[in-house]
């Protein structure tokens, strides 16, 4: 009786868990990362890192929706950003489109021929960017493809599968940019603080060694990929920062002082008498820090806005019109 008692349930969930693969849904990964079936490795990564920051949790915090979306994006770009398993999930779509072309109704496909128990072996579901971003991978995935891990090259017959590179969007603002900062994130149970060094941009890429995901070997490394989000005004071109500087008429006229908004602070302006509208001062060394030599930082430049006023007392207006005689006899 011990013996039926610790077999039985096992041989349950494993007709449990056959059954459920027989009737689990196609996943067409090419339409989710919205590509053509021919398209190059280049442009799969690209579509996926495009959709990977639109539906990313950070992006859409409690978008169900969403998230559900992310999950489906990362595990398109799992099969199609892997060579191995995308000329196996091309074979899987040819059988199961001729099926269909065949009047077949859904639901009715014969998934065993793929699955990785029709192998033999026993199917081992490894841990996955869920692990990061919560939720794995769904059954036609485990089903078809776990055998083969998660590394983007698919080992050989005499190599151990090796870790894989996972790679997570973080966004920052401008400030944390500019000073650099730091970011926890979960990892298999325990909080990792990761360092965002000053002057990252949009694109820059912060590697964690040994963080990314293993099977059965060395693990592989995590890389954030950094957005930075655009702040209400400034304009960020390379290591430069450009902003708009509200100046009324008499101070552009006759110069004087503006306090002008920087990442470090604000900062005092000096304003040359004659000052033209839309011209611009640069203020050096006020921009961004460069990401390889922190103490370099680009520049600032303060685009004047001069300020016309829209009503005038009357000594005003008489003063104007004075003005206005003395440009006539000029």
């Amino acid at each position: 009786m011990r013996c039926l008692d610790s077999v039985l349930p096992r041989a349950l969930q494993f007709f449990t868990t056959k059954e459920r693969f027989l009737r689990m849904d196609y996943k067409d990964y090419y339409k989710i990362l919205g590509v053509e079936r021919n398209a190059s490795a280049s442009d799969i990564k690209r579509a996926y890192r495009k959709l990977a920051l639109e539906f990313h949790p950070d992006k859409n915090p409690g978008d169900k929706q969403a998230e559900e979306k992310f999950k489906e994006i990362n595990e398109a770009y799992e099969v199609l950003g892997n060579s191995s398993k995308r000329a196996r999930y091309d074979q899987i779509a040819d059988s199961y489109q001729s099926w269909q072309r065949r009047g077949s109704q859904p639901g009715g496909f014969d998934w065993s021929r793929w699955t990785t128990e029709q192998r033999g072996g026993m199917r081992v579901e490894f841990g996955d960017i869920g692990d990061l971003f919560g939720g794995g991978f769904s059954d036609f995935f485990n089903a078809i493809f776990a055998e083969m891990g998660l590394s983007r090259q698919a080992p050989g017959p005499a190599q151990r599968a090796s870790g894989r590179d996972i790679e997570q969007p973080v966004t920052i603002s401008l400030n944390e940019a500019y000073r650099g900062t730091t970011r926890i994130l979960q990892r298999d149970g325990r909080s990792l603080e990761v360092k965002i060094p000053p002057g990252a941009k949009t694109g820059t890429k912060v590697r964690i060694t040994g963080q990314g995901a293993s099977v059965g070997g060395s693990a592989g490394d995590l890389y954030l990929l950094v957005r930075v989000n655009p702040e209400k005004g400034f304009e960020l071109k390379d290591h430069d920062l450009h902003t708009d500087v509200s100046v009324d008429l008499y101070t552009a006229i006759l110069g004087g002082e503006v306090l002008v908004p920087t990442p470090s602070g604000p900062i005092i302006l000096t304003i040359p008498a004659g000052s033209q509208p839309d011209q611009s001062l640069r203020l050096r060394g006020r921009g961004m820090p460069h990401l390889r030599n922190p103490g370099e930082h680009g520049d600032l430049y303060a685009h004047l806005r001069i300020k016309l006023p829209k009503s005038l007392s009357d000594q005003e207006r008489e003063l104007f019109e004075r003005l206005a005689e003395f440009q006539k006899d000029d």
